[in-house]
């Protein structure tokens, strides 16, 4: 009964910023770890950022780090990823996505939970 929903998506320039939200609904307990993924048109959907709602740190794709930021509040039940610097190479769909207690924490077989998506794209 969980659901994901997306927003914040939208269009920029290269080097502006964005900010995605994605908040949870139903019954969330099971939900140890959430991340964003994204996909662009041809290209296979690809981890961007995770974390562990209960704490004990942050992961990122090579391509973002420094440049994007994954954060979690619990008491409204929202995950955000702020990105800055943004380039034409961000443009993607970008989704939510919750799992239980994922080992590999940018690995999409890991999660089970995921939002419709929320669309980026980034201008040159």
């Amino acid at each position: 009964q969980v659901r994901l929903v997306e927003s914040g998506g939208g269009s920029v320039q290269a080097g502006g910023s964005l900010r995605l939200s994605c908040t949870s609904s139903g019954y969330t307990y099971n939900i140890g770890a959430m991340a964003w993924f994204r996909q662009a048109p041809g290209k296979e959907r690809e981890g961007v950022a995770a974390i562990r709602t209960a704490g004990g740190g942050t992961f990122y794709a090579h391509s973002v780090l420094g440049r994007f930021t994954i954060a979690h509040d619990n008491a409204k039940n929202t995950l955000y990823l702020q990105m800055n610097r943004l380039q034409p190479e961000d443009t993607a769909m970008y989704y939510c996505a919750g799992g239980q207690s994922p080992d590999m924490l940018l690995s999409e077989v890991e999660y089970d939970i995921w939002g419709r998506g929320a669309q980026v794209t980034v201008s040159s």
